[in-house]
């Protein structure tokens, strides 16, 4: 008879048989947890990086508002100065009509950027949400 026989009588064989088992199935487990876990930081990783992007691209925007908004402000200050130079509606009011639609222009590339880097702070939420459903399960796998 064979130590791998299952049939076999002898209670060492057996046990031996049960432990190499027990101990296989222990290791497996803790290896897939192990897997899981590094796949949950690759996750976590993956989506810091795009928020990084994300934020990047929002303070870009915001940036660019603010160069806008710059520029507007020296256009219609340069249209107001016409304006009471001229006392008429010509060159000063085509620099107003210009640096209103600037300013126009710089307020919705604020409100994108601001949407933008307001929705970078959820990113995280879900990949430490995972990690904490995860930890529950192996809990309740090893007090089973």
């Amino acid at each position: 008879m064979t130590q791998t026989d299952p049939h076999h009588d002898t209670p060492g064989t057996v046990h031996r048989v049960e432990s190499k088992s027990t101990a296989s199935l222990l290791s497996e487990a803790l290896n897939h947890v192990s897997g899981l876990v590094r796949k949950e930081v690759d996750l976590a990783r993956a989506e810091m990086s795009r928020a990084a992007s994300r934020a990047g691209m929002g303070i870009g925007l915001i940036v660019a508002a603010v160069i806008l908004s710059l520029t507007a402000l020296n256009v219609l200050a340069a249209a107001f100065v016409a304006w009471l130079a001229e006392t008429g509606l010509g060159a000063g009011w085509s620099a107003l009509i210009v640096g209103g639609v600037i300013l126009v222009i710089a307020a919705i590339l604020v409100k994108v950027g601001i949407n933008r880097v307001k929705a970078v702070t959820n990113a995280p939420k879900r990949s430490a949400e995972s990690i904490r459903r995860d930890a529950a399960a192996v809990k309740g796998a090893i007090n089973d």
